[in-house]
């Protein structure tokens, strides 16, 4: 990896607020991980002049400092002009921005507002990032030493990602590899990072399986990030190093792997369907749609997606999926018997080669002893075959145990597609 210390810092009292996620970080680091550069530290300040005492930090510490948000034409928004202040730099108006701001104004139908003009005042000797997305141009204010201060590579973007990400793309990038050529001279693509999607195999299982025996190496980074019933088993290093030891990650964690790349579970079933040409439908209770909302964020579900039955209420289970009202009396709703007949009339209703179906309890509240909160029932029908159903028992918050239900779902139609069980 690079040697330069790369640190990012996040302008905007509304990420502060809770009111709008910061994804900066996650997207930068994507972006920037193949070029050889990794984020040492991250910072989030609100609007106006704290970032002046963030910038005096980090100045002795980061080789390369990038900035979002803080561009735009209220007084809140200070970012450009307090750079320029610290670096003792006059703001001079870059005639071409001002022009695109009014060429953009006029494009759009809206009355140029004189407060825009502060949008193309540019830090002197600052490189213009153009913005084809929005009115704030980013800044690229190159390094500079001295014997008694220095400043790091500077860049100045503007905080909407719908503006950054092309920004970066198109004019960060390019600027940031004749960066490693100039002063680091090393080839950004020498090591590289791969991602196992593991599921149904928690990380401590996982470290004592392979993880601990590849973090001996000494030539690889092994890490984990662990979410519900999934866990991203991360390792970095050469190509070649990587190309040797995969194999025997996927001898180790044999059918529990997902993917060995970036695609979700939902992604890897619809691809599935669509190459053996077959076709699924859902019948939900508990989860509420949540596992047909997962099947259609994917592009190009329409081809394998035929229906989906959020039958929330017994009466519902009896009206739209034709589950016997007896049964559910007999049974109850959470029950082995109500929850075959929800996939089987779901496969029946919709003309599917496959059918989910979940029933269960999400809490916090309508547990008994014999069917505590959490308790949850699943099957899967085939036309053609036997129903597979199974029992669960997933104690937790409501969203959780949504994601953790139909990932545990969606798990067992990937393993019945792959042929790993019947």
């Amino acid at each position: 990896m690079s040697t330069l210390r790369v640190e990012l810092i996040n302008t905007g009292s509304e990420l502060l607020l809770g009111t709008v996620r910061d994804s900066h970080l996650q997207w930068l680091g994507k972006e920037l991980f193949p070029l050889g550069f990794r984020f040492d530290r991250q910072t989030t300040v609100p609007d106006g002049s704290g970032i002046r005492d963030l910038l005096m930090e980090a100045f002795p510490r980061a080789d390369l400092l990038i900035v979002t948000g803080g561009l735009g034409p209220t007084t809140d928004d200070m970012t450009r002009d307090l750079v320029a202040e610290f670096l003792g730099l006059k703001l001079c108006r870059h005639e071409i921005t001002l022009e695109r701001i009014k060429e953009r104004c006029r494009a759009r139908g809206f009355a140029f507002q004189p407060r825009m003009e502060r949008q193309s005042m540019v830090p002197e000797g600052a490189l213009v990032l153009p913005n084809d997305h929005g009115t704030a141009p980013g800044l690229y204010l190159p390094a500079v030493e001295g014997i008694s201060w220095s400043s790091p590579h500077i860049f100045l973007l503007p905080g909407p990602p719908r503006e950054l990400q092309p920004m970066v793309q198109s004019s960060v990038i390019p600027l940031l590899k004749d960066i490693l050529l100039r002063e680091v001279g090393c080839d950004p693509m020498e090591r590289e990072c791969r991602t196992y999607k593991i599921v149904g195999m928690g990380e401590s299982l996982l470290e004592s399986v392979i993880g601990l025996e590849l973090s001996k190496r000494g030539d690889l980074e092994v890490g984990y990030c662990a979410r519900p019933n999934e866990v991203d088993f991360r390792l970095i290093g050469s190509g070649k190093v990587l190309d040797e030891v995969e194999p025997k990650v996927i001898q180790s964690v044999g059918d529990h792997l997902v993917s060995d790349g970036e695609k979700s579970m939902e992604e890897i079933i619809v691809n599935l369907l669509e190459e053996k040409r077959m076709t699924l439908a859902t019948a939900e209770s508990c989860t509420g749609g949540h596992l047909a909302n997962r099947i259609t964020n994917v592009p190009g579900a329409s081809a394998v997606f035929k229906e989906g039955f959020v039958t929330y209420s017994n009466t519902s289970k009896t009206e739209l999926l034709g589950v016997p009202a007896e049964l559910i009396q007999v049974h109850g709703a959470v029950s082995e018997a109500v929850v075959c007949a929800m996939a089987e009339g779901a496969l029946l209703k919709s003309g599917a080669v496959y059918a989910l179906a979940t029933t269960g309890i999400a809490g916090p509240g309508g547990g008994t002893p014999d069917k505590p909160v959490g308790t949850v029932w699943l099957a899967l029908a085939e036309a053609g075959k036997v129903t597979f159903s199974w029992k669960e028992l997933i104690p937790t918050d409501r969203l959780t145990f949504k994601q953790v239900v139909t990932q545990s779902a969606l798990d067992r139609l990937r393993k019945r597609l792959k042929g790993f069980v019947h």
